[in-house]
């Protein structure tokens, strides 16, 4: 006699609905915590990237007596050129620092031909991994350039602080202290990716700014942003899609940024220390800081 066939066992409409629900709770559960650990590591990398910017710019200091001019504009060698390209042979990058001299030999102009190589190449230390963005190809100049999430600190307004337009300044003349003075800071680059490069720029007015360094309390000077009001601007928030947030420090990391202090140190600091950005800024402006956070 055969044996009747047996039946295969198979989800009922209640049990598949259940598996469906734990793995939507499970995901639910997983997805924030997998962000969460991306965003930290993150923010580890882009604290490691200031501590080497830092590091080499003590040892620029050691060598040179001084910090690195923000931005050079005078009618001399390197003309544009930014503070963290001096910083090269500092970084590893002794080669593309040698490049970068032949390439100023060749021709001043830092947007011409002769430079596209070293314009256009990435540095690693000068990207945050939270951004992303590493080359800038803005309209109507149809110029590549790669580009920096670091900028350098140039005070409560522009020139109180350490690092400004054709500024050469000492630790010494740092004399609020050097672990309350901050040096740089994240700032992604514009929304339209005609501000923010690492190599060189011309900033709002031939000055650098929004280039290679920014004030805590910025100001529009510039015809290529006519929708942004004049300001001020301050550290807060921002989005990668608002081109008016290129006028004040902020990150993509959750609450708040990192920043590079003269002494050498990063910390994070929070959006809610807005207030005493300006203090922090300047390098002589003796306002007494609180706890800072």
């Amino acid at each position: 006699m055969k044996n009747a066939p047996q039946r295969k066992s198979a989800f009922t409409l209640m049990e598949l609905v259940v598996v469906v629900a734990i793995v939507g709770l499970l995901t639910a559960l997983i997805v924030p915590a997998v962000q969460k650990a991306r965003d930290a590591a993150n923010r580890v990398q882009c604290q490691n990237n200031l501590r080497q910017i830092g590091l080499a710019s003590h040892q620029y200091h050691d060598a040179k007596r001084s910090l690195p001019p923000g931005c050079w504009t005078k009618a001399a060698d390197y003309r544009f050129l930014s503070w963290q390209a001096r910083l090269l042979p500092w970084l590893e990058q002794q080669g593309l620092w040698r490049k970068t001299e032949a390439a100023f030999v060749a021709d001043w102009r830092f947007w011409s031909p002769a430079h596209v190589e070293t314009r256009t190449t990435i540095v690693s230390v000068f990207v945050c991994p939270a951004h992303g963005q590493t080359m800038a190809n803005p309209q109507p100049e149809n110029t590549f350039a790669a580009t920096t999430h670091y900028l350098g600190v140039s005070g409560a307004k522009d020139g109180s602080g350490v690092l400004f337009t054709n500024s050469r300044l000492r630790f010494a003349d740092v004399v609020d202290g050097t672990s309350q003075t901050l040096l740089a800071g994240e700032r992604p680059p514009s929304f339209d990716q005609r501000f923010g490069w690492w190599y060189a720029g011309v900033g709002q007015m031939t000055d650098g700014s929004l280039d290679t360094h920014l004030a805590a309390v910025q100001y529009n000077q510039t015809l290529r942003a006519p929708i942004c009001p004049e300001g001020p601007y301050r550290y807060g928030p921002g989005s990668v899609s608002n081109l008016c947030d290129m006028f004040h420090f902020w990150s993509l990391h959750s609450g708040g940024a990192n920043f590079l202090f003269v002494d050498g140190s990063v910390r994070f600091l929070p959006y809610s220390a807005a207030g005493i950005m300006p203090a922090l800024a300047t390098r002589a402006g003796g306002e007494p800081i609180s706890d800072i956070p």
